[in-house]
């Protein structure tokens, strides 16, 4: 009976509601996989994968709720070395995906290490941040700050090649920053100066890059690259979405979807799917989900028991926040297409076991939350 007790214990103190809502996701993105995917010979393999990825993303969400990680931040320095040397080292041992070295081939399985670093770089910045937290607005505070999200963004970016991955480490170390509670002027600051660098950023950028921006502006570009077809998919993605108006063409029954219209469709561009065959009310519900599930994550970082708590769960919270706006502005032609999936919903073991792995850290969290009177 005690293992009974135990699993009644842990499920009587667990967040439920961010459980539920994360198997709803993962209920919905079965749904999206099976029809994106209905006509390829590999259509079994990939339900196969995306079902098994769910069944231990479950596993990985238990798991990490019940490690209590605050006894990890006092090696956040030696985190922060393993996750860079992980990622640099992608330029000798990863395997190329769609122009990105982001994935190590283990033969039976590909796992794509920027994914799962994006929970160990939480770990580590929130500790950083509880290490400087009273001396947060110091100019050599935040020149530490920037340094500790600026190696792994080099690294990502130098090895991998993967610009969309490396700019979320990015947008969370910036929304972690701002939850410590860095003063207004450095964020008018920092609004000033980054404003001030686009011009720089833009001479910088490469001919593909540069190309995947100016097509949103003026689609006509595309014909300067007859071999690249840089506004290919995002066309493609816009008529899909358009199709499905209020309720949708049906399910399975999308034209762009079942005719492969819309390139990696199962993975980058789920989201046109549920445009497609459920119309307006199939992409709200998605974006309905997501924003519970974030909402749910920013109430728990606020009822969090300590600072180090909350400041991860702001991070894990900013992680899916950029995650779902990028890709879903991608899908609708406002963001250039940076390969970024949809939280839950895109097929992709990686993709699905670290969000759950970092679910479970929020619940975990939650389970060990205080009394307001107890917090700070």
């Amino acid at each position: 009976m005690r293992p009974l007790r135990a699993i009644a214990h842990y499920f009587r103190n667990t967040d439920l509601y961010l459980l539920l809502l994360t198997l709803c996701c993962s209920a919905y993105s079965l749904v999206l996989v099976n029809s994106a995917t209905a006509n390829s010979i590999l259509h079994d393999r990939y339900l196969t994968v995306q079902a098994a990825a769910i069944g231990i993303g479950v596993v990985a969400f238990i798991l990490m709720s019940l490690v209590d990680l605050e006894s990890l931040k006092r090696y956040w320095r030696i985190l922060l070395v393993i996750n860079i040397a992980v990622q640099l080292s992608l330029a000798f041992v990863g395997d190329s995906h769609g122009g990105n070295r982001s994935w190590i081939d283990l033969g039976f399985v590909s796992v794509q290490p920027g994914e799962i670093g994006r929970i160990v770089f939480i770990i580590t910045f929130a500790a950083h941040l509880m290490l400087v937290y009273e001396e947060i607005n110091r100019w050599q505070t935040l020149i530490g700050l920037g340094v500790h999200a600026g190696l792994l963004f080099g690294a990502i970016v130098a090895a991998q090649h993967d610009a969309g991955v490396a700019l979320s480490y990015l947008f969370i170390a910036i929304v972690m920053i701002f939850a410590a509670g860095i003063s207004y002027k450095w964020v008018l600051g920092g609004v000033v100066v980054g404003l001030s660098s686009i011009p720089f950023i833009w001479q910088a950028l490469s001919g593909n890059r540069l190309a995947r921006i100016l097509v949103l502006l003026d689609p006509s570009i595309d014909n300067l690259y007859p071999d690249k077809d840089y506004y290919y998919q995002t066309a493609q993605s816009k008529i899909a979405i358009g199709a499905g108006q209020l309720t949708g063409s049906g399910y399975m029954q999308g034209l762009q979807t079942q005719y492969d219209k819309v390139p990696a469709n199962h993975t980058d561009f789920i989201f046109t799917v549920a445009g497609e065959e459920f119309g307006f009310l199939g992409a709200m519900l998605v974006l309905v989900l997501l924003a519970l599930l974030i909402l749910r994550l920013f109430y728990v970082s606020y009822r969090a028991g300590s600072t180090f708590s909350a400041l991860m769960t702001v991070g894990i919270a900013g992680m899916f926040l950029f995650q779902t706006f990028e890709n879903i502005f991608m899908c609708l032609g406002m963001f250039p297409v940076i390969g970024l999936t949809l939280p839950l919903f895109s097929y992709g073991g990686s993709s699905v076991v670290t969000m759950y792995a970092a679910l479970g850290v929020a619940a975990g969290v939650r389970m060990r939350e205080k009394p307001s009177w107890l917090q700070r």
